[in-house]
């Protein structure tokens, strides 16, 4: 079902059959009830003539039917193939799930993809059947609907945190749409209040983040927990599992820990009305939207297959930011991790922000992201942007004289739009802007691609470690054209084999 045209058989074949496999790639709605549910939705199949499929939930909405309350379609995960054809609807549903259209609407999402309104409007209609009003307006919708049910947040901070303008429009939107006011929601689904009152972004708010089984959250963590930047990131351990992730993020930090079945966010800002942003990034960080049987039908068919069969619910760690992820890579390059790290945190000390403005930014001093910090949230600074670093005095940190210009021809480049590293540029574009800047190579493109812009086809040339571990395993260099498009999960694969097999693993570059 990777056509404009869904499968009715392939479709009903699916909901009979709960498959979670499809997901998030198609909704069923109901014509006898006016609901729209998840391909795995508990309740009984509905006959074959009383159903329609839909590739979106917003197209699903646009034509009648509101969200079934028992399988909870907010819950879905994104749709992997978007990210496979990197075309320009699938990089417009990613600015709309970072808040773009809420923000600067549908001219600024096109001014973004640099096309015209009108162009961008019919390649919706064709794809998924309706508009991008349509599904930025069902993607505030259904946040919404998360937070009424999981959270006891007020229902004014719940309109503003999904990304409405005012209380009177998400009223008369969710009654519209699901002919329901937000209370009645919560009084017939919605938590109990705790103690003591309504929990605010400032106290914690914890939201479940859904993702195809299976997930092997452990690596991603760990991967994630070794290049954590001192007081940006921050990570608690027990043992050799990481049980918690933490990040400063504009007005406070965000927190992720594995949980049967998801992944826990919990949320403290200030900044109510960038929740949606904050999902959705980190959705991408953990590669929550990956499909892994599609990966495992590719490459378990090729001289991966051990590798695949051991762990088959392997990620590809992603970025929160596209920008400090390459300057991450950048920073990297011919050293060690932890020398990369160290260095980032320099710069971070050097030219980041307050992540609460009112706040000073006294940072701990263990450089190695201290597990107490994770447990407080003290994670103070924000890294600094484009626009900050491109001015910033990088002397005296222990980068040298080629690397600063890097990184400042990096960030005037991202400053001035000229790429863009967080969804709006075509990748194949995207990585030949970078490898004209001086410093940039190919080793250091990939690499962005593959974290940064979540192609999932990435593949880091000249990785010695990619290089000597497939020459230890046997696979030919010319056999990673059989990868294709997944050579991002084969390098991921690959590396962790090295990680495994420190014994034998060569010296190279900061992955």
């Amino acid at each position: 079902m990777t056509t404009r045209q869904l499968d009715f058989d392939a479709c009903y074949l699916a909901v009979s059959a709960r498959d979670s496999r499809f997901d998030g790639r198609f909704y069923t709605a109901v014509t006898t009830t006016g609901i729209y549910c998840r391909p795995i939705c508990p309740a009984r199949t509905p006959a074959r003539g009383n159903v329609r499929f839909y590739r979106h939930a917003a197209a699903a909405e646009a034509a009648g039917f509101r969200p079934c309350r028992r399988c909870r379609p907010e819950l879905s995960p994104g749709d992997p193939g978007w990210d496979v054809r990197a075309d320009l609807v699938g990089r417009a549903l990613r600015l709309i799930d970072d808040g773009v259209a809420d923000e600067s609407g549908v001219a600024g999402l096109a001014r973004r993809l640099h096309v015209t309104e009108r162009h961008l409007h019919r390649l919706f209609a064709a794809e998924l059947g309706t508009g991008p009003l349509a599904v930025a307006r069902t993607r505030r919708l259904l946040l919404a609907k998360q937070l009424l049910t999981e959270t006891t947040l007020p229902i004014t901070d719940v309109a503003f945190a999904a990304g409405f303008g005012s209380v009177r429009q998400f009223n008369a939107a969710l009654k519209e749409s699901y002919g329901f006011a937000p209370g009645e929601l919560r009084r017939t689904n919605g938590p109990m209040h705790e103690k003591g009152g309504p929990v605010a972004l400032t106290t914690g708010l914890t939201l479940r983040l859904g993702h195809r089984d299976p997930y092997d959250a452990q690596p991603v963590l760990r991967f994630l927990a070794a290049r954590a930047i001192p007081s940006v990131e921050a990570v608690c351990r027990s043992g050799d599992d990481v049980t918690a992730y933490t990040r400063a993020v504009p007005g406070g930090s965000i927190t992720l820990r594995p949980a049967a079945g998801h992944v826990r966010l919990t949320v403290r800002t200030t900044e109510t009305h960038l929740l949606s942003r904050l999902v959705a990034r980190c959705r991408r960080l953990l590669d929550l939207d990956a499909d892994p049987g599609a990966v495992r039908e590719i490459l378990g068919a090729t001289s991966l297959a051990p590798l695949v069969a051991a762990r088959p619910g392997l990620r590809v760690p992603g970025a929160y930011d596209g920008f400090e992820l390459a300057v991450r890579a950048v920073v990297g390059q011919q050293i060690s991790v932890a020398g990369a790290r160290t260095l980032l945190g320099r710069i971070a000390a050097r030219a980041g922000v307050p992540a609460v403005a009112d706040r000073p930014a006294d940072h701990p001093s263990d450089e190695g992201g201290n597990p107490g910090a994770a447990a407080t949230g003290h994670v103070p600074l924000l890294f600094p942007t484009a626009d900050r670093l491109a001015t910033a005095d990088l002397d005296g940190l222990g980068l040298t004289t080629r690397r600063v210009a890097t990184i400042r021809a990096l960030a005037e480049a991202v400053a001035s739009g000229s790429i863009d590293l967080d969804g709006a540029g075509d990748p194949a574009d995207t990585t030949a802007g970078l490898l004209e800047i001086p410093g940039i190579g190919p080793w250091t493109a990939g690499y962005i691609a593959l974290r940064a812009l979540r192609d999932p086809d990435a593949w880091p040339e000249g990785d010695l470690v990619l290089r000597r571990t497939m020459e230890r395993l046997g696979i030919a260099a010319d056999e990673a054209e059989r990868w294709r498009p997944w050579r991002a999960y084969a390098a991921l694969h690959l590396w962790s084999h090295a990680s495994d097999n420190p014994d034998t693993t060569p010296r190279g570059r900061n992955r």
